[in-house]
């Protein structure tokens, strides 16, 4: 009944407006239309007249009705403001009587909504099979007798009920207006074609400033004016942002006019692009490439297309060619083989097949499988005399051939006599043919044959791949220089580190100071004795050089070769000595127990310069100073602990590193850059930390007799020479056995020896030569240094089964300097 009501009043409104159009919602429908507080008039009024008779008269022309209709909707849509409150009133009644419809009057709705079921299906109406629809979260109630009878129809109808146009309202504009109300809002979500999100503002990408003189800033999607919000000034900006603890994660939305809290990932997305990475977190740039057209040629490839109607008809020619081959076997051209027959022979026999097989049943297979072909021998190639028209001189005389014929024939060299026809034609045939060709194949049949495999090897396939010397310039290759002037055998040399001047000391008791670069004599010191050993000190700040005379060592500046700063600093290092010597007498006792004493020269040796005399019981064979300058380690022909001593020259003290040591001391050194002392006896070289006080390691060079030893400048690497003509290298981080052992000279190996600035190194030898390799020390530990021989320098005689004595490099060019017991002294460049 209800519904009955709403439907008279509804019509009755529809009737009084100018149009008068059919009604929306006919008498006895039982529709009910749910008010929606959201569409109210009150709501309807915000949107301007004009704006709102624009939008029907696009609706209209969508929908293909003319202009002159539309003006009349549109003037039919004017009504008056108390038939719309009576309207919403009614609505609110017709609601509320829904409400209590369902509990009171039960039967009474059963039967006016089977009226109103009749009625519906008389009266023609787009409505007519809608029972309820719900906007917003309002529901319509319905009977439970109208819900069982139509729930299939309501079904059925859900969905033509959105699709219903203004043309199935036949010109009933107000019935379209409220039918407009009951539709759903629209959600612009995923599923919608305008975009992924839900903006409240529609004026689209149009400058906000446009709206700045007017009292809203924008329209939503149902066309409604959305007025711009309070606005607060600075200070209460700043007091809210204070109190809010979400101020940071807030941004301002300008469209909306609104602050918007930005979520995780919304802040995620920007500290990507901040970042320069993609605002996606899940997208993967490196993802495998898909080949979807690959460019692998496969072995047998597919294809697509039909097979051919050659594959499923038979072929015309392998007809022809079976019948051809059917009609040969009917005409007995072609007869089926018989097997063959167990009793047939061999054409071949194997001589060793049963001495085989009384051995074992499978060796003869294996045998078999084991024999190689072993081709016959060849027959010699015919020489000159064989020919049939030889030269003269290979016939035979007379008297030869006689005695040829007389020769038993298993003794004859030739089997045959060369003779001389005047034509190839006029040859007879050989009469021995068949008997030689008998006698080839019996000695084939009989004679036994081994097969040998030898390996030819080659030797230059033997050596090793060593790059070419010319590539591994500068070494020191031409004699460019003699410096003659000793009378005995110059068994040392010294270059002082600025590579200007030489030292020698000789046999016949002289040091002797030359100019590398002219040759010439500079000075001469006369000790006496047989010099033994010179040495500069290495440090660039002082001019000193010791010199080993005897049981002497003496300490030199040569003033000739110094500034006046240089020299200072020279006596000053060389002189303090004294004065802590005599504080020392006075405070402490001296150790009497070591053969040394420090003199002062007499006057006639200070005037040549000798500022400090080192006395000791034995002749000193060695002499060498520390890097730093101010210690001298010097070695004495004595066995035991005193042979070897370290002096301090800035003190005047000396001292005995050890108390006792094994064997006969050959040559001593300090490491160029670690507090290492390397002592070589006969058969060993130990290395002693001076710190530490303790022994290192001892290499083992396997030689009889060690001669001498000299240290890489790096400091890793150590060679050895001895008196049995073998050089070892040894890798300090390597080993304590040789890594590289070489055995080139001819004769025992006096004098080993490092360049400081170029990768070579140098051996001499009492043969008269001077050995120059190339020895590259790499930095990386897993690459060994590579040993390459460049030179043999020739120059020196050999006086008394002695040759070279010594050898020393330049310290700034790839020169090396070498004496001998000839006198002489010699540049290589």
């Amino acid at each position: 009944m209800v519904g009955q009501n709403k439907g008279k009043k509804r019509g009755a409104a529809s009737h009084e407006a100018p149009t008068e159009k059919a009604p929306l919602f006919p008498k006895s429908k039982g529709i009910d239309i749910p008010s929606d507080p959201e569409y109210s008039s009150d709501d309807d009024e915000e949107v301007e007249e004009g704006d709102f008779d624009e939008i029907l008269k696009e609706m209209a022309n969508d929908q293909g009705i003319d202009s002159d209709d539309a003006n009349d909707y549109i003037a039919g849509d004017s009504l008056d403001e108390e038939e719309d409150e009576e309207g919403d009133d009614e609505s609110d009644i017709h609601s509320s009587d829904i409400e209590g419809a369902s509990s009171e009057d039960g039967d009474d709705e059963s039967e006016d909504g089977e009226e109103s079921v009749e009625s519906d299906n008389e009266v023609d109406s787009p409505l007519e099979r809608v029972s309820s629809r719900s906007t917003d979260g309002q529901h319509t109630a319905v009977d439970s007798q109208d819900e069982a009878e139509g729930n299939s129809e309501e079904e059925l109808d859900e969905v033509s009920m959105d699709k219903l146009t203004i043309r199935d309202f036949a010109g009933d504009i107000q019935g379209w207006k409220e039918y407009r109300k009951t539709l759903p809002q629209i959600d612009a979500g995923y599923a919608s074609d305008s975009s992924t999100e839900d903006p409240a503002n529609t004026i689209g990408n149009v400058p906000i400033e446009w709206y700045e003189d007017y009292p809203h800033i924008g329209y939503d999607i149902d066309g409604k004016r959305i007025l711009k919000p309070a606005t607060a000034d600075e200070l209460d900006k700043f007091l809210s942002n204070m109190d809010d603890p979400n101020v940071f994660r807030t941004a301002r939305d300008e469209v909306n006019q609104q602050d918007v809290k930005l979520s995780e990932e919304e802040i995620d997305i920007i500290r990507r692009i901040q970042g320069g990475n993609i605002p996606d977190a899940d997208y993967n740039p490196y993802e495998e490439t898909v080949e979807w057209f690959t460019s692998k040629t496969m072995q047998m490839p597919l294809s697509g297309a039909p097979l051919a109607k050659r594959g499923f008809i038979p072929s015309k020619w392998e007809h022809k060619r079976v019948m051809k081959i059917v009609r040969a076997i009917r005409q007995g051209r072609i007869t089926r083989s018989s097997a063959p027959s167990q009793d047939t022979k061999p054409r071949f026999y194997d001589v060793w097949e049963k001495a085989e097989q009384n051995d074992d049943d499978n060796a003869q297979q294996k045998r078999m499988a084991r024999r190689a072909r072993m081709p016959a021998p060849r027959l010699a190639l015919p020489s000159h005399d064989e020919s049939y028209h030889p030269p003269a001189e290979y016939l035979p005389s007379e008297a030869e051939r006689q005695s040829w014929l007389d020769e038993d024939p298993d003794h004859r060299k030739k089997n045959y006599l060369p003779q001389d026809f005047g034509s190839l034609r006029s040859v007879p045939g050989y009469e021995r043919f068949v008997q030689e060709r008998f006698q080839r194949c019996l000695d084939l049949y009989l004679a036994p044959r081994m097969l040998k495999r030898t390996t030819q090897l080659n030797a230059e396939e033997l050596m090793p791949k060593l790059p070419d010397p010319r590539d591994l310039r500068p070494f020191p290759s031409v004699e460019s220089l003699a410096y003659l002037g000793h009378t005995g055998r110059v068994r040392s040399i010294s270059v002082d580190p600025t590579g200007l001047w030489l030292l020698s000391g000789s046999d016949d008791g002289t040091v002797r100071l030359w100019e590398i670069v002219s040759g010439r004599c500079a000075k001469i010191w006369d000790l006496k004795e047989t010099v033994h050993m010179v040495a500069w000190c290495p440090s660039a700040d002082v001019c000193v050089f010791a010199a080993a005379a005897g049981s002497r060592t003496v300490i030199v500046i040569p003033s000739e070769l110094c500034d006046e700063h240089k020299r200072l600093l020279s006596e000053e290092l060389v002189r303090a000595g004294f004065n802590s010597a005599a504080q020392a007498e006075e405070g402490e006792e001296e150790d009497d127990s070591l053969p040394v004493s420090w003199d002062m020269p007499t006057s006639a040796e200070q005037a040549t310069g000798i500022h400090v005399s080192v006395t000791m019981h034995k002749t000193v064979k060695s002499v060498m100073w520390h890097r730093r300058g101010d210690y001298l380690a010097t070695l004495t022909a004595e066995e035991g602990g005193s042979s070897v001593l370290i002096h301090q020259v800035s003190k005047h003290k000396s001292q005995r590193p050890f108390r006792k040591l094994k064997g006969a001391v050959q040559s001593i050194m300090f490491h160029p850059t670690k507090p290492w002392f390397l002592v070589a006896t006969q058969r060993y070289v130990r290395i002693y930390n001076l710190m530490q006080q303790a022994l290192i390691k001892t290499l083992q060079p396997g030689v009889k007799w060690i001669s001498s030893i000299d240290v890489h400048p790096q400091g890793d690497n150590v060679i050895v020479g001895s008196y049995d003509k073998k050089l070892s290298w040894f890798d300090l981080d390597l080993s304590v056995k040789p890594y590289r052992s070489i055995r080139y000279h001819r004769q025992a190996i006096r004098q080993v020896q490092y360049s400081r600035k170029f990768p070579l190194f140098a051996t001499t030898s009492d043969d008269g030569t001077i050995q120059v390799y190339h020895g590259m020390v790499y930095q990386d530990l897993n690459q060994n240094p590579l040993i390459v021989p460049l030179k043999i320098l020739r120059g020196h005689e050999i006086r008394n089964s002695l040759g070279v004595l010594d050898c020393v490099f330049h310290p700034i060019q790839p020169w090396l300097i070498s004496s001998g017991a000839d006198g002489t002294i010699r540049l290589w460049t």
